[in-house]
């Protein structure tokens, strides 16, 4: 398993964390709306989800971040190897 593969399945762990505390606020607000908790304790609950949330859409962007990074850097070593190979074919070319 490559790093970038690791990478994006840990943004999709993130992204499913997110959505499931997204369902937590709209569960909440369902208990609001019956009237099984005051609108202090709903706020006090979705204020420290929507937290989360920012910090777990903080870390995707980083993520996100680092995967354009690792997949550029592999971009480049793979045309390095591939400069460095027809280097070696054209010397093998004037030996001869």
């Amino acid at each position: 398993m490559s790093f970038l593969d690791r990478l994006e399945k840990k943004i999709e762990r993130k992204e499913k964390q997110m959505e499931s505390l997204q369902q937590k606020i709209s569960d909440w607000k369902g208990k609001l709306d019956q009237g099984k908790i005051t609108r202090a304790k709903f706020n006090i609950k979705k204020n420290s989800i929507e937290e989360k949330i920012k910090a777990i859409n903080s870390r995707i962007r980083v993520l996100h971040g680092l995967h354009i990074k690792e997949r550029r850097h592999q971009e480049e070593v793979a045309e390095k190897k591939k400069e460095k190979k027809e280097k070696k074919e054209k010397k093998k070319g004037l030996i001869k």
